[in-house]
This record gives C-alpha cells, structure tokens and sequence, in this order.
C-alpha cells in the first residue's frame, strides 16, 4: 500500500495516485474501477478534463468509504478571481457527487491575468466552508508562489508541476520545499514525448531490478519524496505502474536518474501561457 504524506495544513495524501489527465470520457468510469482495484485511492483530476463525472460515477460504484479515498480537482482559468471559484468548485462537487474534494488546485498562473492572488484568497474561503480540505496550485513558479506570500500567511499545501528525469525543477524545489509546500509531479514519465528506455543508465538500473524503466522512474520520485499520479488506460500498465513498492533504488542508481536532467520541458511553460 501507498505511502502517506503530511501536508502543511496537517492532512495526508496517499504518495502515489492516478492521473486522469486525457482520459476519455466515456472510459473512465472503467478505468477508475480498474484502478480501484489494483489498489490506488489517490485521484488527480480537473474541471478541464471533462471527465469528473465519470471519476464521481466510479466512486459512487465502489463502495469504498470516502475517508479511504483522496480527491484532487482543479479551477480552470476562466473560473480564477475573488468571486468565482465558489460556484466553480460547487460544479465540480456536483459532477464528482461529493460535498468536498481532499485537494483542490489553482490549475495554471496566468501570470498576464494578475488574478492569481485573488483566486488564492478565495480559496483560503473554500476551505474554510469545508469544500476543500487541502488547498494548493499547479504549475505556479517562484515569482507565483511569491506573490500569493505577498497576500497571504497560508502557503499552498502543494505545487503540482510537470517533473520528469529531463526536467528536474530543482530551483522550484529549493524554493518551496524549505517552506513546506511539497511538489507533486504530473507528467512523470515524459507524457510519452522522449524514448524513457533510451535514457542513459535507465535501463541498466531498471534491470538490476528486474522492473521495467518506468517502474524504475516512479520508484525515483517516491524515493525523493515527491507525490506522483502515472496514468494510463490499460489494464496492464496500470497494475505496472503501482507495483513500485517492492524494491528500493541504491544511492548510486538514484544518481543515475538525478543526471538525466537536460532541462527538456514537455510541455507548456507556465511563463508564457
């Protein structure tokens, strides 16, 4: 079983969970239901995805008590401002058929939107209605979680970033770490968009293990103590991708992946969108 993290608002989330990034619609009832019984209780997933119903139909299925399961949502962009994530989080509650989520995030910045503060203070609101029961951003930089220092006293509870082998974010770690905002790292893997066995070292580390090159990356994170969601929708990778719990990377293999860092993003800097 997963491990639990503390946060800084006395909470815990489950270290590993299940991405729902890109998941179809139609499909994710199913696939939710899949997880669920390979063992995973942590799921991260968004107003954007269009796929919050299916994740509420899945749990409501289950009959899995709702304290064992942890729930993490996130406020688009047109939704940001004082006055409007609270019907924005209500709308999700009703997709999802919950009255809170475990986690709900600051999806994006949008640093020329200058609504970010704003938005944080609303959220501080939300959790204290008991929609929230932790609140937190993704992918926000320094000069983000700076500025939401500058209006507030509660730090985020965590900043979800994309963070794979290629793109470390080591100086956002530095920064936030130290200030008990723990990383959380969405596309784990790569998003698919680099070959993860032609890393160097990776697979020669994967082997020592007799576990796949993916198996070997996750187990990377966990032992650096990051939250991570892997998703996918087949049944094999699935079980795969949770079964990380029965070997442990030396010092030297944990080097190994700590030097694939070329600061190759995958996807969208937050900077500039």
């Amino acid at each position: 079983m997963t491990v639990e993290i503390t946060l800084n608002d006395g909470n815990t989330i489950p270290q590993l969970g299940f991405g729902l990034f890109k998941v179809d619609p139609d499909e994710t009832q199913r696939v939710v239901e899949q997880a669920l019984e390979v063992g995973y209780r942590h799921f991260d997933d968004a107003k954007i995805y269009g796929n919050e119903e299916g994740l509420g139909r899945a749990i409501a299925a289950s009959g899995i008590p709702r304290e064992e399961l942890f729930i993490t949502t996130k406020l688009w962009r047109d939704d940001q401002g004082r006055d409007k994530p609270a019907a924005a989080i209500d709308a999700s509650l009703e997709r999802l058929g919950l009255d809170h989520v475990d986690l709900y995030l600051i999806h994006w910045p949008h640093p020329g939107d200058g609504l970010a503060n704003d938005t944080w203070l609303a959220f501080e609101e939300l959790k204290a209605a008991g929609k929230a029961r932790s609140i937190g951003v993704s992918n926000f930089r320094i000069e983000d979680l700076e500025g939401i220092a500058k209006v507030s006293a509660t730090a985020p509870a965590v900043n979800q970033v994309e963070l794979h082998p290629r793109f470390q974010q080591t100086e956002l770690r530095a920064y936030q770490e130290p200030r008990g905002i723990r990383t959380e790292a969405w596309g784990p893997l790569g998003q698919g968009k680099y070959e993860v066995a032609e890393l160097p070292g990776l697979v020669r580390v994967a082997e020592a293990h007799g576990v796949s090159p993916q198996q070997a990356i996750l187990r990377w994170h966990l032992q650096e103590g990051r939250i991570v969601f892997p998703k996918s929708s087949h049944p094999e990778r699935i079980r795969e991708n949770f079964d990380v719990f029965g070997f442990e990377l030396t010092d030297d293999e944990m080097n190994v992946l700590r030097g694939l860092d070329d600061g190759t993003r995958v996807s969208t800097d937050p900077a500039s969108w």
